[in-house]
């Protein structure tokens, strides 16, 4: 890759990271951006997992407080997003460009869908008055590790929307919860990708270093940006590219 399409795959990043730590849905920025890089839907995918992956990690640290006392929880449900993502990853690499390719714009409408509805889904969670159990959680967990692994735009908002209807808990400690199982799914599929051909480490590297400076500035920048309509610009940005998927 050239200077000039690495420059544009940090910037993307750069945007992502900050994104993911003030609204989430940085996928549906930098997912593109590799794809106006020059990769192939496939090949972009798969690096933008391994390149994003280092925000997950941060995420967990951030509220590894909110962790401590979930030991019971995270022993019961990261082992099916880690299955999940592994699964969702071998899917993904053995889909062909053509069938990624076809269901790209789908996918990208489903991530806008997610964000649109993360606000509202809170505060139903907010308002919840009862619970399933944690039992329930598992499969629930393991299916959108799936999605996770192969795709993974609004994957955060399953996991809170599944957490939220299991667990009888704080919306603060479900939400540490959530990046623990978003951390295993990614994990996986991200571990998997690492001997792919189809991911390119200097577009991964560029674009892991962008992220951790944006998301480091996204925090920041949190009492003057609103989240809402950073996640607006996310949606629109998102939906102008699945058209442009399906009528391309």
């Amino acid at each position: 890759m050239n200077n000039t399409e690495l420059a544009l795959l940090l910037l993307a990043a750069l945007g992502a990271g900050a994104v993911n730590a003030l609204a989430g849905g940085g996928s549906i920025l930098t997912f593109p951006a590799l794809i106006a890089a020059g990769l192939p839907p496939l090949s972009a995918n798969v690096t933008n997992t391994v390149a994003l992956f280092p925000g997950y990690v941060g995420g967990v640290i951030g509220q590894a407080r909110d962790l401590k006392v979930q030991g019971g929880r995270l022993l019961l449900l990261i082992p099916a997003a880690l299955i999940g993502g592994l699964a969702g990853g071998l899917l993904i690499l053995a889909s062909s460009e053509r069938q990624f390719e076809a269901l790209v714009p789908w996918l990208l409408l489903g991530g806008c869908g997610l964000l649109a509805v993360q606000d509202r889904l809170r505060a139903l969670l907010q308002r919840r008055s009862g619970v399933l159990g944690l039992g329930w959680a598992v499969i629930p967990v393991l299916l959108a590790a799936v999605y996770g692994g192969y795709f993974g735009a609004g994957l955060s908002v399953i996991f809170l929307a599944v957490l939220g209807l299991t667990i009888d808990d704080s919306l603060t400690r479900l939400n540490g919860l959530k990046q623990a199982l978003a951390l295993g799914a990614n994990l996986s599929a991200a571990a998997l990708f690492l001997a792919s051909d189809k991911l390119v480490w200097s577009a991964a590297a560029v674009m892991a270093a962008g992220a951790m400076i944006g998301g480091a500035a996204g925090g920041r920048l949190a009492s003057v940006i609103s989240p809402k309509s950073l996640r607006a610009i996310v949606i629109v940005i998102g939906l102008g590219v699945a058209l442009l998927f399906l009528i391309g």
